[in-house]
């Protein structure tokens, strides 16, 4: 088990890195804040919990314990082989057993890319009691599955049918110390300014650990091969649910949001133009801005 961290925090901002043991993984999570109110920040792909830096300072000090764990096979955390281990049931079933771990008495899931796909569904089945949802440029999973009936959706997919193939994604996205996987994030960003290259490396870097590559597809992999992704039934979301989304987002159409508020009856969604799909990191004080409103009403408790 590499005990090596992904990134180092900047000390003035609260954020330290533990390891947390759950569902038999060990988790490298970024921590901040205390309480019984528990934050808990789920990344995408090809990202870390590096992606919340610019939320978790700010929840620390609206009161929230937040955990921010690298997924597993991400960075430091545990890295099981085989594409079982990524299916979806055992995914959320890591999350649960983080909760678990806080011991906190309120769970808030904010979630962005495969976070978000894990997100949803954990709330839709209700592994845990979640207090609150918030979700960032991903659709509902019954959104999804309209969408992906349309040319315009199955066109910007393209990539998950490409990670289906053995070995040559990761050799592609792996070469030139992952190159690739720094430009995925520059390649789509509108502002790029927001990706210097001092940040991108934490994400080059945790993916050129042997075995991680593989471990990150997989995901997209255990997707298509079981039947996790549909076996959700009505879909519905019964607690208060915020949506983000970054309209200029390469991968996921901003149809795919149509319709969500019949799965999702208190629901408020904030469409950012001109903000591509790393949305957090690209516009983090409009998405800060938004989440303290939001998480500051007091319907919302």
């Amino acid at each position: 088990m590499e005990k090596n961290v992904s990134w180092n925090p900047e000390p003035s901002s609260g954020i330290a890195v533990e390891w947390i043991e759950a569902n038999g993984q060990s988790f490298e999570v970024a921590t901040a804040g205390a309480g019984k109110k528990l934050a808990l920040c789920l990344h995408g792909f090809p990202e870390l919990n590096h992606s919340w830096r610019h939320q978790m300072p700010m929840l620390a000090e609206m009161g929230y314990r937040v955990w921010a764990p690298n997924l597993r096979g991400y960075g430091g955390s545990s890295r099981p082989e085989g594409i079982e281990s990524y299916r979806l049931n055992i995914l959320v079933q890591d999350i649960a057993a983080l909760i678990d771990a806080s011991g906190a008495e309120e769970v808030t899931l904010i979630a962005h890319d495969w976070g978000a796909i894990i997100a949803w569904h954990f709330a839709i089945k209700k592994i845990r009691p979640l207090t609150r949802l918030v979700i960032m440029n991903v659709p509902h999973p019954k959104c999804a599955q309209r969408e992906m009936r349309h040319w315009y959706q199955l066109r910007k997919s393209w990539y998950i049918f490409f990670f289906q193939i053995p070995w040559l994604p990761e050799k592609l996205f792996g070469r030139n110390g992952a190159e690739p996987i720094k430009q995925a994030f520059s390649n789509m960003a509108v502002d790029k300014s927001r990706f210097p290259d001092s940040e991108l490396q934490v994400y080059a870097d945790a993916a050129s650990r042997p075995g991680a590559l593989r471990a990150m597809i997989n995901y997209y992999r255990a997707l298509l091969r079981t039947k996790d992704v549909r076996e959700i039934g009505d879909g519905i979301v019964d607690i208060p649910t915020l949506m983000i989304w970054g309209e200029e987002d390469a991968a996921i159409d901003i149809r795919c949001t149509d319709g969500t508020e019949e799965w999702v009856p208190n629901l408020e969604l904030h469409r950012l133009p001109g903000v591509s799909h790393w949305v957090q990191q690209e516009a983090p004080e409009k998405v800060n801005a938004i989440l303290r409103g939001w998480l500051d009403k007091p319907d919302q408790f």
